[in-house]
Formats: structure tokens, sequence, C-alpha cells
């Protein structure tokens, strides 16, 4: 974890798991700069910290769909070297087949999902490795595993942001930069209510709260933890999903197909 005298950069901060994040990271210590779309809940939620916790609170107020603002965002996180932490928050899901959503609402969550944070993990990344110290959080899903729960849409989201930190921890990680992967599975916050799920459809057991979340999260961050899942009661079940993978990956490319096509028509060329 990054030294408290870093200001910590956190995005869907006005509500649910970004503001918890906001807070606990507060609470730590570090100065905050809060991006949300809603600019009165916001005010509020920096109100309520810097008199609870004694830090600076800035506000960006930004769509992180519209390009103008999501690179107000990133000229922030490139400029202000105060900035050693950003956590990658904001995004919104959908629990409707692909025949009951629309297409546009599904451009928009892409846009949210994986274009906002590929981009603002582009500005902080080499802003961090050059000062040597950093830590980017990407709040992914177990959707990112298990695409099928939810909409395909959202899970390909998720599915990316796995993939793209995984790829940061391996380009990063000699830079003094660590790159964590939160994967929450259903989390008592307003996401549901938005994805047209409300969380009280849910089975209790299923639902853990955002504080719960978070805290977990952040001792699996101090801890060097890459992917974080503080709902799985088997930590050996992901080590296992990841020894499978990790196995596959020497044996992925090959001149000649499989031998299992030997008998149908299947010519070199």
């Amino acid at each position: 974890m990054p030294a408290q005298s870093v200001t910590a950069l956190v995005t869907g901060a006005s509500s649910g798991i970004g503001a918890v994040y906001a807070d606990r990271l507060a609470a730590r210590g570090h100065d905050l700069i809060l991006v949300a779309r809603n600019e009165e809940r916001l005010r509020a939620q920096a109100d309520k910290l810097s008199r609870r916790h004694g830090v600076a609170v800035d506000l960006l107020v930004a769509d992180l769909n519209r390009l103008a603002d999501l690179r107000r965002v990133e000229a922030r996180l490139t400029s202000d070297e105060r900035i050693g932490i950003l956590v990658n928050n904001a995004g919104f899901g959908g629990a409707g087949t692909l025949a009951q959503s629309s297409v546009d609402d599904m451009e928009r969550m892409i846009g949210v999902n994986v274009t906002a944070v590929m981009r603002l993990a582009y500005a902080a990344a080499p802003a961090f490795a050059s000062r040597g110290a950093g830590a980017i959080v990407n709040i992914a899903s177990i959707a990112a595993i298990a695409p099928e729960v939810l909409n395909g849409v959202y899970g390909g989201t998720k599915a990316f942001v796995l993939a793209f930190s995984r790829s940061l921890k391996k380009e990063l990680a000699d830079q003094g930069v660590h790159v964590q992967v939160v994967l929450p599975g259903a989390t008592g916050t307003e996401f549901w209510d938005i994805a047209g799920l409300p969380a009280s459809n849910l089975p209790e057991s299923w639902v853990m709260t955002p504080e719960t979340l978070v805290d977990a999260a952040l001792l699996d961050l101090d801890a060097g933890v890459f992917a974080s899942i503080p709902s799985l009661q088997d930590e050996s079940q992901w080590e296992a999903w990841e020894r499978a993978r990790e196995a596959m990956l020497p044996n992925l490319s090959s001149r000649v197909a499989a031998p299992r096509y030997a008998s149908a028509d299947v010519h070199e060329g």
C-alpha cells in the first residue's frame, strides 16, 4: 500500500463501493480526489469525509462516458504528482438478456466499464512508474469469470477488466506499481436497482455489504494480492483455476492441429 502522504483518486465515489473506498482511504490518512456525475451527492460525500477524517477532498464532477470529462480526469492523473492511488470503480451493469437490452445502453456500459478504465489506467501508470510507486485498483466482478450469471455485455466488460489488470500487473511489476483487481460478488448497493434486479430479490446469504467488501479488498491490497475475491470462501478454487490457466499457456499455439482432428479433413496451409 502506498504511503499515507499520497492522494487517492476514486471514480464512482458518490455512493456504493466507491464511497466506501473513499471513506476507508481517508481513514488511512489519504487526501482524496472524488470523481462522479452527481455533483450534489459528491459534495455531500466530500463534506462528510473532510469533517470525519480531517483530510483534503477535491471534487471532479465528470461523466466518464463524455470524452471531454474523461480527458479532464486523465489530465489530473498525469499532472498531479500527489496522486499515488487510482481506484477505477465507476461502472454500471444490467441483468436483462441481449434481446431485452438496448444496444445503446450496452455501448454506454462499455464506455464506462471498459474505455474509461483503460484510459484512466493509461494516464496513471506512466506517472506512477516514473515515481517508482503507486497502486491501481480496478473493480471488476465475479462476472469476469462467470459471465453467464448476468447480462453478457456486462460480463464481457468485466472479463476485460480482469485481463487488462493481469497485463498491467506484468508490465508494471518491476516499476514499483502494484495492480489489483477486485471481483465482488453480489454487493448491497444501488447497482442492482440500476441493473433492474434489486438486491432484495437475491438470497440474503449472497449479498455482502460494501463495507465488508472494501475492508477485505484493502487487506488484500496491503498483502500484495493481485485478485481479491472477498466472497469466495475457498481460496484454493481460485488458485486451481489459475494453475489450470497457466498450464495451458505454453500449449496454446502450435503449427499443427491437435491429434483430435486427425480423422477430419484438416490440412496444413
